[in-house]
């Protein structure tokens, strides 16, 4: 069952957050950080008729990311949870997601906004966020329904910090 893929990465996070440490966990509570999605100029056509999309979801390589357990205390909550009932970024694929609000496009540059991601961080994917697919109000949500933290108000601490002290961050 276990196989090995070969990824690519397409561009790179450019972001403020230079340190995991005190970064926002998502993107909720990185209202109006700013930043970019450099591409490699050989994806630049693949960027076409972007624009007429408000946001964008980025997929990305938790690049600072070693290890795993597969029970984790999430930054929005106290007890421990199962890792796939989480986002936490000590994965056995290290993969992020986050959904960002696009501002512009420049060449083989995306500007964009509220961004939770690490500067540097590696991008795998980028797809348009498309409310007809990816919103569903009102279904269920887990422990998070019961979570009493803010996660606007939540900032990254070193819970995440792997055995070598490599870090990584997100909720």
């Amino acid at each position: 069952m276990n196989r090995s893929y070969t990824l690519t990465s397409i561009g790179t996070v450019r972001s403020p957050h230079l340190e995991c440490e005190g970064m926002p966990i998502q993107p909720l509570g990185a209202r109006g950080f700013r930043g970019a999605i450099e591409l490699d100029p050989m994806y630049e056509p693949g960027l076409a008729d972007l624009t007429g999309f408000s946001r964008v979801i980025v997929l990305y390589l938790f690049h600072r990311s070693t290890g795993y357990s597969l029970s984790v205390t999430p930054f929005l909550d106290t007890r421990p949870r199962g890792l796939f009932a989480t986002r936490a970024p000590r994965r056995p694929n290290p993969i992020g997601l986050s959904v960002l609000r696009l501002t512009g496009v420049e060449g083989c540059r995306l500007l964009v906004e509220d961004v939770d991601i690490l500067d540097g961080t590696p991008v795998l994917d980028i797809k348009p966020y498309v409310p007809l697919f990816d919103a569903f109000p009102g279904e269920a949500s887990g422990w998070f329904g019961e979570a009493c933290r803010d996660p606007a108000a939540v900032r990254a601490d070193r819970r995440f910090v792997g055995e070598d002290g490599t870090e990584s961050s997100d909720a």
